[in-house]
């Protein structure tokens, strides 16, 4: 009687830890969307809207970057690393710290700073799953996208070095001192142009 309620516990256990980590990837994965990004309308209405109107949107291939791809890792345990700092956002949000265009515009500098830090620490990792140097064929790039590629492959350089502001607007600093400009300009809300219709 004893083995039977011995093996009853255990296969119970097994069968609940199999749903549980089920359901925790299940949620993970969810959580990976697009859509559930632009759910808070911190992000929908300013990020987004200057997201729609660059290349990672909308380019000749039709391939898109989607919030996820430049901003969480592939790897679990990086992930789940990551999705344990984004919960800060949810702190954030609650409070309104970035709730109107006017309050995410000045703490824009600094939002993109951190951000950049980061793809800066991890040697733009998220980039890297589109785009790495050792794939790259600098024949067919322009001579000087080539040139600055090879001599950025060459020093050591990583892709935030020299791409900031490829998916949101720029905020008013110089991206090669990273010191606040003198007389920023006025960013306003940022306008959205409609994606091309389908043919």
């Amino acid at each position: 009687m004893a083995r039977t309620r011995r093996f009853a516990i255990l296969s119970s256990a097994f069968i609940a830890g199999i749903l549980f980590w089920g359901a925790f990837n299940t949620a993970m994965e969810w959580t990976n969307r697009e859509e559930f990004c632009i759910s808070c309308h911190e992000m929908r209405d300013n990020v987004y809207t200057e997201y729609r109107n660059t290349i990672h949107y909308q380019n000749r291939t039709g391939v898109r970057a989607t919030c996820p791809d430049c901003h969480v890792p592939k790897e679990w345990t990086h992930k789940i690393i990551r999705k344990i700092q984004a919960s800060n956002e949810l702190w954030h949000h609650f409070l309104g710290t970035i709730d109107t265009p006017e309050k995410y515009n000045a703490k824009r500098a600094q939002l993109a700073a951190n951000e950049w830090a980061r793809m800066k620490r991890t040697d733009s990792r998220e980039c890297r799953n589109c785009h790495h140097f050792e794939f790259m064929d600098f024949s067919e790039q322009n001579s000087r996208s080539g040139k600055l590629h090879q001599a950025g492959l060459s020093s050591g350089q990583t892709c935030i070095d020299c791409h900031k502001g490829v998916a949101h607007t720029l905020p008013p600093i110089e991206q090669h001192i990273g010191a606040p400009k003198a007389n920023p300009a006025d960013l306003g809300k940022p306008e959205i142009s409609e994606p091309l219709p389908a043919n």
